[in-house]
């Protein structure tokens, strides 16, 4: 299919499916800043209230080339608005209730009950707004016995056991390279909102939704917290599959190849090609107590052959493979382009970068980044005008600090 076939139905008046939808953003960091990433993602109208010395993910590393911005602070915060308040001067409180009156969602990701402390929690929101979806984040949850322990990103993948899988087989248990945890939750953080908005929809209740990364990493272990329970075996095996075999990294002339088979309909054609059809006949658990050696043949096939060869050779017969690519060489790969994974972007400091969009495609409603990640307070005195204050009550706010 064609891009333009996909998206011959697109409206060009909306910003997306979520356009109309009002989020109210307090996090910091990663977790909580991609849950309304998504929501903004697919067309909300998302505010986020910033402290006025700025997110710590601003200052965070890897920076753009010949700037200060950093890259996280310009993917996760784009297509938002920028409020700075100090939540912890009463006067900043008043204005986050004021302006979550007018929200369908609250995302906040502080450790539990830091949000109450401040006047801002989920009762105090309740109160003024009934029907609110308020979706906090954290490490363990909000209840349970370490709700009240702080986490981040690497703690979860630890805790959960998912790093003793992660690495090489004979090595030691390794984190994931990204903030799979964070992801995970903020995916199911912008999931629950939408689950909770469809029950307020039909019933006119809001709810309190409670994502912790522990959980989001264990459902999405494929089953094996089950496997943990019941005290099955649990190896790592690095780039190999617990249920194909041959799978593996394996090394050509020139780089590597991620190359393999799964069902036994494929295995006959691998095995012709590798010029072993005395091993046609293997069925899947035979492959799997032979692993070993059928690795040992197709990395030696792979040896004597460029990347380019293996993926013609396989590719013809609809055998699964790719190079193994670093992000750099991602970055020039045409059908990332194809699916507009990249899209430029000018940001604050003028620079345009190209920077990693959406990975939903909407036909209907399609979506794109429709602004650069704001500066410090980009919105705020826009926003407060939305509320009603003037020009004056502004300038006492920064006087005293609360904005």
């Amino acid at each position: 299919m064609k891009k333009e076939e996909f998206f011959r139905h697109a409206r060009q008046d909306r910003k997306g499916p979520l356009d109309g939808m009002v989020v109210v953003e307090a996090t910091t960091t990663w977790a909580g800043p991609m849950v309304a990433c998504l929501l903004a993602d697919y067309g909300a109208r998302v505010i986020k209230i910033e402290h006025p010395t700025g997110d710590v993910i601003r200052r965070l590393p890897p920076l753009l080339p010949n700037s200060s911005l950093s890259v996280l602070d310009q993917t996760v915060n784009r297509n938002k608005e920028c409020l700075t308040l100090d939540l912890h001067h009463p006067k900043a409180k008043e204005i986050f209730l004021q302006l979550t009156t007018k929200a369908d969602v609250v995302v906040e990701n502080f450790k539990p009950g830091t949000m109450a402390s401040w006047g801002v929690g989920y009762e105090d929101v309740k109160a003024v707004k009934p029907d609110v979806v308020y979706i906090s984040i954290s490490a363990f949850g909000q209840f349970g016995e370490h709700s009240d322990r702080p986490g981040y990103d690497p703690i979860a993948q630890n805790y959960t056991g998912w790093t003793s899988l992660n690495g090489d087989p004979d090595g030691d248990p390794v984190k994931a390279p990204t903030f799979l945890g964070d992801d995970l939750a903020g995916i199911h953080g912008a999931l629950g909102a939408l689950a909770a908005l469809r029950h307020r929809d039909i019933s006119g209740e809001g709810q309190h939704v409670d994502v912790s990364l522990v959980d989001s990493l264990l459902y999405h272990c494929n089953g094996q917290l089950t496997c943990g329970a019941l005290g099955l075996e649990q190896p790592r095996l690095g780039n190999q599959f617990g249920m194909a075999a041959p799978v593996d990294n394996y090394a050509c002339k020139d780089g590597n190849v991620l190359a393999g088979v799964l069902l036994d309909s494929h295995w006959v054609e691998l095995a012709k090609l590798l010029g072993r059809e005395d091993l046609s006949d293997l069925k899947i658990p035979d492959r799997l107590q032979r692993r070993d050696e059928l690795n040992d043949i197709l990395a030696a096939w792979c040896a004597a052959r460029t990347v380019a060869e293996v993926e013609t050779i396989l590719m013809a017969k609809n055998l699964i493979v790719t190079k193994v690519n670093d992000f750099r060489d991602t970055a020039k790969e045409t059908h990332i382009h194809d699916r507009d994974m990249l899209q430029d972007l000018k940001l604050t400091d003028g620079s345009e970068v190209p920077i990693t969009n959406s990975a939903n495609k909407f036909s209907r409603t399609p979506t794109n980044i429709r602004s650069h990640a704001p500066s410090i307070g980009e919105h705020t005195d826009s926003i407060l005008s939305e509320l009603g204050y003037g020009a004056s009550e502004m300038k006492l706010f920064k006087e005293d600090k609360v904005i």
